[in-house]
């Protein structure tokens, strides 16, 4: 997006929210990538069209089978992605979506991510439906803690209870997703939203879609933030590509500014 359109779209965005009341934001791995986390693939990605040291796909590494099965595979990748993420923090996006929490009615944050940035930042309405990686639990009695540096514990770690091996409390490739989670998910889409954001996700997921293109079929507003094309790109209202700091800090400045 050149930068007179970048303005353009970014004015057309403040003008919707003046209007609204409810905001639901879905966010996958680029609003993190702007504090230097790196995804999985895409721009950036910690695994880009390579397989891991095993000639596994990353995925398969980070499969709940594997984990069952060789949890020792699972742990090492999960080491390799906390050792890239654990000096970052969230940034000015997770910021300013915290804030909008704080000034209009109804906010809601879907997330994809893991790293518990969205909750650091000051958002409490938060579906972090992929779970948090600093969260443990035991497989065998369900032992509950946290750790917030994987190097301070043992790979894999084991059950201070009951010396089963623990494992993050996020879902991995192959895993049903949180049921709690999933309905808190369907009574807030019940409900709906005046406005909906796409930012930094590629939307390859059905539930990470399925809001967008519900919202469209209901003549409610859309909006994706991205630099690359993905699964909504053509369905949403007004594209935005763009870093997600960048174009939620701009978001911002128009709003308190008044631009």
């Amino acid at each position: 997006m050149k930068a007179d359109s970048q303005v353009s779209g970014i004015k057309q965005v403040v003008e919707l929210l003046r209007d609204a009341k409810s905001i639901l934001f879905i966010t996958g791995a680029g609003i993190s990538a702007d504090s230097g986390l790196p995804t999985y693939r895409g721009i950036g990605g910690l695994y880009n069209d390579s397989l891991t040291q095993e000639g596994l796909p990353i995925e398969v590494a980070l499969a709940g089978e594997t984990l069952l099965k060789n949890p020792q595979i699972t742990w090492k990748y999960l080491a390799q992605i906390e050792s890239n993420c654990r000096k970052a923090r969230f940034n000015r996006g997770h910021e300013v979506i915290a804030w909008m929490e704080k000034h209009f009615e109804r906010v809601w944050v879907l997330t994809q991510n893991i790293d518990g940035f969205h909750h650091a930042a000051g958002s409490r309405n938060v579906i972090d439906i992929h779970g948090d990686m600093h969260r443990l639990i035991c497989t065998n009695c369900g032992w509950g803690g946290r750790v917030n540096d994987y190097s301070e514990i043992d790979i894999p770690p084991r059950c201070p209870s009951c010396s089963g091996i623990a494992r993050p409390e996020v879902v991995f490739f192959g895993e049903p997703l949180p049921y709690e989670k999933t309905q808190v998910l369907s009574q807030e889409l019940e409900r709906g939203f005046d406005i909906y954001f796409s930012i930094g996700t590629t939307s390859v997921f059905p539930y990470i879609q399925q809001p967008i293109l519900k919202a469209r079929s209901l003549g409610r507003s859309t909006i994706e933030i991205n630099p690359q094309d993905t699964e909504v790109s053509e369905a949403v209202d007004i594209r935005l590509r763009m870093r997600s700091a960048q174009a939620l800090s701009a978001i911002y400045e128009g709003l308190t500014k008044g631009n």
